[in-house]
């Protein structure tokens, strides 16, 4: 009962601090909001301690997150940059763990090498989801953001492994090669990546089954989906292979397998309405749940730190702040040395970082924030070794990547609203030329296809059509396709005249709506009929609403 009580603060907390974030007096980004309210509610004032178990933790929230952010990255795009996108999530972890592994080493005594490793391997991984949190979609440029997002997407699984095998070492149930390690991370690489592309393409058969038998359910084909990036998950993870991955494969092959798009219109509409309280809900848990830990992690790190006569507080304070500085500066060196690279060795096919200027490089290194998988790679490093005693330094590596994490939230709210300023990320008037073009285009299609209906109809007496009422309803249809069709000769009034056509169509639709619950009201029809048309009315209100620019 306790957890189930815990569970539903939590979730009513998440609720509520996005209210919080919009009142407060000055704008503070929600997961910093998110992250504080955790802090205060594990406070001994207030008391609520949720134990933290990694395993569960990865599980539950990773795998629908990085789905999400899968089926929102277009597999064109992805290929596009990916180059850029090896460079930043193979290469550069590679340096961060050896170089950031030495540097934490020489820098912060009482750190063995390998727990320098571990600790570096955990802070390579970038977060997406924290760096939107911060700065709000569609704030930083496209061609830097794509790159970050496919970068986040697959360096968690690099760095994971990399966190796996430093683990491993430590313990003793391995001895590192470079040629061991290379195979075996090309074996769960390409393995998770095969495991979600394949479990997807299975759901999509199973979903087609389904739907002869049953029909086009929308609740049973929409629980299905939610439990797809688990099934990838925890399948991939049981064949041995990245789980993260798998689940990142999934959702980028479902975007273009069509089974959303093939799939019935109620499932649809359901389905992006399920996923975006589910992606509010399990961002808000994975900030709050860091939030809930900050209590604990201080206070053991604290008692630990008096307890070593070699480590002092004020000293992990500061290792806190030098750590992130040197992740700054790999960062940004790496970046600029793939700038040169491609300036000088690739002319005929440059990468896109050779056309970033000082100031988007400089975005792009104080973007790779660091969030939920290094808190849950750096709370999974096991607490006794096989021969039972303690890991080596744990707690300091719990209390650096936990600073870190903070830091570069911290770091990235100040620094990243100043370089952003004045970078007009989207160009309006090319993106409604672009959209009205492409409407002009698909009425165009359209009209051609009303075009074959109506000789197809006329042609057909069994259907016993009026000749005057079909060319009554093809003429309205038609006429409103052609002045869409073209808009593109007069795209104001083209729009004007949509929009002037939406506002009548919806005044009128929501005045039936609230003649439907009079009807209701004063016992004229039953309640199934009045959720069948209040249904009706809801999916075109949904076609006819459009988000005002």
């Amino acid at each position: 009962m306790e957890i189930f009580f815990t569970i539903l603060i939590m979730t009513l907390v998440v609720s509520l601090s996005g209210v919080a974030a919009r009142i407060l007096p000055f704008q503070i980004p929600l997961p910093l909001v998110q992250i504080a309210v955790g802090a205060m509610l594990a406070w001994p004032t207030f008391g609520l301690h949720v134990d933290f178990d990694p395993e569960l933790f990865l599980v539950l929230f990773i795998p629908p997150l990085l789905f999400a952010d899968g089926w929102k990255t277009p597999i064109s795009e992805f290929l596009h940059h990916g180059r850029e996108i090896i460079g930043l999530a193979l290469a550069l972890v590679l340096i961060t763990v050896i170089g950031i592994g030495y540097l934490i080493y020489w820098l912060v005594p009482g750190i063995p090498l390998i727990p320098a490793f571990a600790l570096a391997a955990v802070l390579s991984p970038t977060d997406a989801v924290a760096l939107s949190g911060i700065v709000g979609e569609g704030r930083i440029p496209k061609k830097i953001m794509s790159i970050v997002q496919g970068e986040a997407l697959m360096n968690d699984a690099s760095g994971l492994v990399s966190l796996k095998f430093a683990v491993a070492v430590a313990m003793g149930t391995m001895v590192f090669t470079w040629g061991g390690a290379s195979v075996e991370f090309l074996k769960v690489a390409v393995g998770g990546l095969i495991a979600g592309v394949a479990i997807c393409w299975l759901y999509g058969k199973s979903l087609r089954l389904l739907s002869r038998w049953s029909g086009d359910d929308p609740a049973t084909q929409t629980v299905l989906l939610l439990l797809l990036p688990f099934a990838s998950y925890l399948i991939a993870e049981h064949l041995g292979v990245s789980g993260i991955l798998a689940a990142v494969a999934a959702g980028m092959t479902i975007t273009r397998s069509g089974i959303i798009r093939q799939a019935p219109l109620a499932m649809r509409l359901r389905a992006n309405s399920v996923w975006q309280m589910l992606e509010f809900v399990f961002n808000g848990m994975v900030f709050l749940m860091l939030g809930l830990q900050l209590p604990d992690i201080l206070q053991t790190s604290v008692d630990q730190a008096q307890a070593d006569p070699n480590v002092e507080l004020w000293m992990l304070f500061a290792d806190i702040g030098l750590v992130y500085a040197a992740l700054m500066i790999v960062r940004f060196g790496w970046l600029w040395i793939m700038q040169r690279f491609s300036k000088r060795l690739l002319k005929k096919k440059p990468l896109e970082f050779s056309n970033y200027s000082l100031r988007e490089l400089l975005i792009a290194s104080f973007a790779g924030v660091r969030g939920a998988i290094t808190l849950a790679g750096v709370l999974s490093i096991p607490l006794f070794l096989t021969n039972g005693e303690p890991f080596p330094a744990r707690y300091e590596l719990v209390f650096i990547a936990t600073g870190v994490i903070l830091f570069s939230l911290l770091v990235g709210v100040v620094i990243l609203p100043i370089l952003l300023r004045g970078i007009d990320t989207i160009d309006k008037g090319a993106h409604r030329r672009e959209l009205q073009n492409a409407r002009a285009v698909m009425a165009g299609a359209a009209i051609e296809s009303l075009h074959k209906m109506e000789e197809r109809l006329e042609n057909e007496s069994e259907e016993n059509i009026d000749p005057e009422l079909l060319k009554e309803v093809s003429l309205r249809v038609i006429g409103n396709l052609r002045r869409r069709a073209e808009g593109k000769n007069d795209l104001e009034h083209a729009l004007f005249a949509e929009n002037l056509e939406r506002r009548f169509r919806l005044t009128g639709l929501r005045a039936e709506r609230a003649e439907v619950y009079h009807l209701r009201a004063t016992q004229q029809i039953s309640n199934e009929t009045m959720q069948k048309l209040l249904h009706d009315l809801d999916l075109l209100e949904a076609l006819l609403i459009e988000k005002e620019e």
